[in-house]
């Protein structure tokens, strides 16, 4: 038998997965799944916007109701792909400036080892 979390009782009619769905996920992989984190600039949140900024897929189904991407992003306090991708553009880190830096410290460090 599958898990809750692939069953309609270990879902949240609001999208994502409820507390049950969350720990019988973790039980069956291994995995730490957290509740939604609704407002503010916390890492996991904005690498959830960056994730499903870029996901295609209609928001709502023919019969005219909200997709369970549209129930996802609303639980993590995004009205729409567009909000989620704007909020990641403004809060990601810029990988590329701090591997600019690591690179000058390891050359700093190289020609003070000469």
């Amino acid at each position: 038998m599958s898990g809750a979390w692939q069953r309609k009782e270990g879902k949240n009619p609001e999208g994502g997965l409820n507390a049950k769905g969350r720990a019988s996920y973790n039980a069956q992989t291994g995995g730490n799944l957290k509740a939604p984190v609704k407002a503010g600039t916390n890492p996991r949140r904005v690498s959830f916007a960056a994730r499903f900024a870029g996901m295609r897929g209609s928001m709502k189904k023919p019969n005219g109701e909200p997709t369970r991407k549209a129930l996802a992003l609303k639980a993590w306090g995004f009205g729409s792909v567009e909000s989620a991708r704007k909020f990641a553009n403004t809060h990601k880190r810029q990988k590329s400036s701090r591997l600019v830096n690591a690179m000058k410290v390891v050359s700093k460090t190289k020609s003070i080892k000469k």
